[in-house]
């Protein structure tokens, strides 16, 4: 066989093997003597004898825009990690979009595993905690002048009522400036 089969000829211009029967019958294939296909010269009479607006031109794949938000968090994920990060505007690769889901995988998994280890806890949990003992705290201080007082004015030698009043007016104030601070747990 000097040439190409009808199934070799059609896989090498991508078209159906029944099309290139068609095309043999039409004549616009040169064939060898012993019935193969010359693909170089049915190549070239091909391009000659096919009306181009009548050739079908595969469709071009249609892309869904991607959210500003995920190009973004692509970016952070990838700056987090100390990778590069493509510029404003010059748009993300896929290798670069797929090496940042990686990466969030792998931190999803770890918190998760931290989770069930007991190493992580709930936002909501520990608000809660911090909270009680940030009022247990301040519960104690403002029971300390009335128990203190006493024994202080007595190693002073002042009145324990006067002594009382001053140490309640000081921690009262010194609570004041506490209450300002606000734990972030972002």
């Amino acid at each position: 066989m000097q040439g190409m089969s009808e199934r070799q000829y059609a896989a090498h211009v991508g078209l159906s093997r029944g099309a290139i029967q068609k095309a043999k019958t039409a004549e616009r294939l040169v064939l060898y003597p012993d019935g193969s296909i010359n693909a170089a010269a049915s190549d070239a009479r091909r391009a000659e004898t096919t009306d181009p607006s009548k050739t079908r031109k595969p469709p071009a794949p249609k892309l869904k825009p991607v959210p500003e938000a995920a190009v973004a968090a692509v970016g952070d994920t990838l700056r987090e990690q100390g990778l590069a990060v493509p510029a404003v505007g010059g748009g993300t690769t896929f290798l670069q979009a797929k090496t940042a889901n990686e990466v969030l995988k792998a931190q999803e998994r770890r918190i998760r595993l931290q989770k069930l280890k007991g190493e992580l806890i709930e936002r909501a949990r520990a608000l809660a905690l911090v909270f009680r003992l940030a009022r247990e705290e301040r519960d104690a201080w403002v029971n300390w002048p009335a128990r203190a007082a006493a024994l202080m004015a007595a190693d002073l030698g002042v009145e324990p009522a006067a002594m009382q009043k001053v140490l309640e007016k000081h921690v009262r104030a010194h609570l004041d400036e506490l209450a300002e601070v606000r734990p972030d747990f972002r």
